[in-house]
Formats: C-alpha cells, structure tokens, sequence
C-alpha cells in the first residue's frame, strides 16, 4: 500500500514510499537567533509532525521496522517531530524540515545487517594468557626480580 507516484505531493524518501502532503502537518512559530526586529515580528521556527502510526505511505513491515528503529524520536501518539529554524525564511526551514523528516524516515527504513560473530585468533589468545600469566607471576612473588624474557612479556602487555 506504499505510494510512489510522482503526481502526489508530498515528501518522497525513497523511490516506493512518499509521504503525503495530507499526513504531514507544519506550524509555525517566532525563531530566537540573529535577525534584530525581524526575529520578534515573524514567525520562521518550523515545526513539521507526522503520524508513523497512522500513515498510508507505510506497509505493515515498513511502519514495524521504522517504530523499531525510530522508537527513541517518536512520541506517545507515535509522531515524528522535525523543528527547524536554521534560515530567517519561513520557507527555506520548511523545505529544511521536510529534508530532514526524509532523512529521518529513510535511515529508519532501511534494513541493517546481521552482525557475524567472530571469535578471537590464536595468536591473540596466546597473547593475552602469556600476559595474564606473567601478570599473575609477578604480584604472587613481588620481593624477585622478573627475568629479561618475563620483563619483555610484561612491557608488551603493558603497551596494549
């Protein structure tokens, strides 16, 4: 139920799921910052919400694995909230906002790669359990003096 037809207006983030223009609601609000008088008489501040919950753009695995991974940014009602006021024009931090809410929705659609679990080389283990042995020789005799060999050992454990 994804829609990706050009004559749509909307927020396109990727080539099968553009946000329509109906589900995205904008409010503007006066900006702090740089601007002298300017700043106190207009409204530029963007702020753009959009309903994850609620959205037709979405298909069922697209709205699970985007509340999965964009759980953290989504409020009570499931929204995304996108506030800009970047530019003095009320404009440009719309067209700032809807990039953003793209970018947004686009990370958390994509699908991440398992991680492969590896374990150890040989020669790192052999590494460790030399300096672990060394480390253990040394506080269970402390009134002798390592040999050379056990003191190279134990530089190089120190060093890593």
């Amino acid at each position: 139920m994804s829609r990706s037809d050009s004559d749509v207006p909307g927020v396109r983030v990727s080539a099968t799921v553009t946000i329509p223009a109906g589900e995205i609601e904008f409010r503007a609000s006066r900006s702090g910052g740089p601007g002298g008088q300017h700043v106190n008489t207009s409204s530029t501040r963007v702020e753009l919400t959009w309903n994850a919950v609620r959205s037709t753009a979405l298909t069922g695995e697209q709205r699970a694995l985007l509340l999965a991974t964009l759980h953290a940014k989504l409020d009570t009602d499931g929204s995304l909230r996108v506030v800009v006021s970047d530019t003095r024009s009320q404009q440009q931090n719309r067209a700032i906002a809807e990039e953003r809410l793209a970018a947004m929705v686009h990370h958390g659609l994509l699908v991440r790669k398992a991680r492969k679990k590896t374990k150890p080389g040989r020669a790192a283990v052999e590494r460790r359990t030399r300096c672990s042995r060394t480390r253990s020789r040394a506080s269970s005799t402390p009134t002798t003096r390592p040999r050379s060999e056990e003191r190279r050992v134990g530089k190089e454990c120190r060093s890593r």
